[in-house]
C-alpha cells in the first residue's frame, strides 16, 4: 500500500494498543456503526439473540454486560435497556397489545403509566381499565376474553398500597393473561417478582441502580425466551437505544446499591416513626408499618423497604398550608423520583391520580443519604409553617 496522506492517517492510524489491559470498571464502548470481520460474518449475524454485535442501537459489550447483571440481580434470564422507565412500560405495551385488546392497571399506578393507558384507549383501540390494587383474587372477575396484560405495582409509588402479587398472578395466569410488575420501589433487592409469579419485571434504573440522580434509563427483564423475543422486536422497531456512558454509570452504581438501599431503608423508617408521633399527620403510608394497606403482603413477600413513603396530613390542614411547610424545608428538594443521595419531597393532588380519595393532603418523601437526625430537625422547623 502506498504511503498515506496526513488526512487519511488521521482517519486510519496504523497504531494498535497492546493487548492484555484489565481493570475493575467495565469498558465503555461508544459506537453507532459496528464493524464486521468480513461479509460472511455480516450475513451470519443476528441482533435478536445477542449472539453477535450488529449495530450500536442493538447493543455493545457495555450494554450487554449491564443487561446481564440486571437479569442476574432480578433472577431473570433476559434484559432489554430503554431510555427511561416510562419507555420500558411503553415498550411492553406496544409489544404485547394491539387494537381490540384489553389491559388492566392498578388505580395507584405510576401516573405516566396511567396516561399511557388513556392514550392507548383514545388512539389505539386498546381498552385500559383500572382495578383496586387490593382486589387480590377478585381480579378474576375483571378479566375479559380480550384481556392480554395486567400491570402490577408493588407498592403503589404514591399511595403505597401493597398488592397480593401471587394472587393477582395466579388469577391472571388461569385466564392466559401476562403479568408485568413495576418493581422499581424495591430495585429487585427486596422483592423477587419472578418467584411470586410475574412474567415481566420492569425497572426505572433512574432510581437506586443509578444512585446518582443524574441519568434516565429503564429495563425490562424476563425469564421466558419467546416472551423476550416479542419484547426485543418492539425494542428494535421503536429504536430504543441507551447511551453507553449512562450504561457505564449504572454499572458503576451497582456494587454499592444494596448498601445504599439499606441505608435509605433505615433512615426512612426513622422518619416515618417520627411522623407517626406528630398530631399534624393523620396517616403514615409506609409498607413496613402495620396500618399501611397491604402491610401483611409486604411482610410476607418483601425483605426491605427502601427510602420512599408518603404521609397524609390531618384534614384541618389545607393544600396552601401544606405547601408552606414544603417550601420551608431546607434539606429536602422539591422534585420527582427517588433513590438518589438527596432527600426529596413532593405534595400530590391525589384526587387527580385516584378516582376516590377521602383523605387529607398527601405528601411523598424520598429519604436520601443525609443524617436522619438532621432531616428530622428540618421537618420539625418546617412544621412551624403550618
Amino acid at each position: 500500500m502506498s504511503a498515506k496522506s496526513i488526512q487519511t492517517t488521521l482517519v486510519h492510524s496504523d497504531y494498535v494498543a497492546p493487548a492484555g489491559f484489565d481493570a475493575f470498571p467495565p469498558a465503555t464502548h461508544r459506537a453507532s456503526t459496528v464493524l464486521f470481520a468480513n461479509t460472511a460474518a455480516m450475513r451470519a449475524s443476528q441482533w435478536k439473540d445477542k449472539s453477535a454485535y450488529t449495530y450500536g442501537l442493538h447493543g455493545t459489550p457495555t450494554t450487554f454486560t449491564l443487561e446481564g447483571k440486571l437479569a442476574e440481580i432480578e433472577g431473570g434470564n433476559h434484559c432489554l435497556l430503554t431510555p427511561s422507565g416510562l419507555a420500558a412500560i411503553a415498550m411492553v405495551d406496544f409489544a404485547l397489545l394491539k387494537s381490540g385488546d384489553d389491559v388492566l392497571l392498578p388505580e395507584n399506578v405510576y401516573n405516566p403509566n396511567r396516561e399511557l393507558g388513556r392514550w392507548l384507549s383514545a388512539d389505539f383501540g386498546v381498552t385500559a381499565r383500572y382495578y383496586d390494587p387490593m382486589i387480590g383474587t377478585g381480579i378474576a372477575a375483571l378479566i375479559r376474553p380480550n384481556t392480554k396484560l395486567l400491570w402490577a405495582e408493588a407498592p403503589g409509588s404514591v399511595s403505597m398500597e401493597v398488592p397480593d402479587l401471587p394472587a393477582l398472578c395466579h388469577a391472571a395466569h388461569a385466564r392466559g393473561v401476562l403479568v408485568a410488575l413495576d418493581n422499581t420501589w424495591s430495585a429487585g433487592l427486596a422483592l423477587r417478582g419472578f418467584d411470586l409469579g410475574a412474567d415481566i419485571v420492569m425497572h426505572a434504573l433512574t432510581k437506586y441502580q443509578s444512585g446518582g440522580a443524574d441519568l434516565l434509563m429503564g429495563a425490562v427483564i424476563t425469564r421466558d425466551r419467546a416472551l423476550n423475543d416479542r419484547l426485543a422486536l418492539a425494542h428494535m422497531r421503536l429504536g430504543l437505544g441507551v447511551s453507553p456512558d449512562d450504561a457505564y454509570l449504572v454499572q458503576r452504581g451497582l456494587p454499592t446499591m444494596k448498601m445504599r438501599f439499606e441505608r435509605h431503608d433505615a433512615s426512612a423508617r426513622e422518619l416515618a416513626a417520627w411522623f407517626k408521633g406528630r398530631p399534624e399527620i393523620a396517616k403514615v403510608l409506609h409498607p413496613a408499618f402495620e396500618d399501611c394497606p397491604g402491610h401483611a403482603f409486604w411482610q410476607r413477600d418483601f425483605t426491605g423497604a427502601g427510602g420512599l413513603f408518603s404521609v397524609v396530613f390531618d384534614a384541618r390542614f389545607d393544600e396552601a398550608q401544606v405547601d408552606r411547610m414544603v417550601d420551608a424545608l431546607t434539606l429536602f428538594g422539591i422534585g420527582y423520583s427517588w433513590g438518589g443521595p438527596n432527600s426529596l419531597v413532593m405534595p400530590y393532588r391525589i384526587s387527580s391520580l385516584r378516582d376516590q380519595w377521602d383523605g387529607g393532603v398527601l405528601v411523598r418523601f424520598n429519604v436520601g443519604l443525609e443524617d436522619p437526625a438532621d432531616l428530622i430537625a428540618d421537618l420539625a422547623q418546617a412544621f412551624d409553617a403550618l
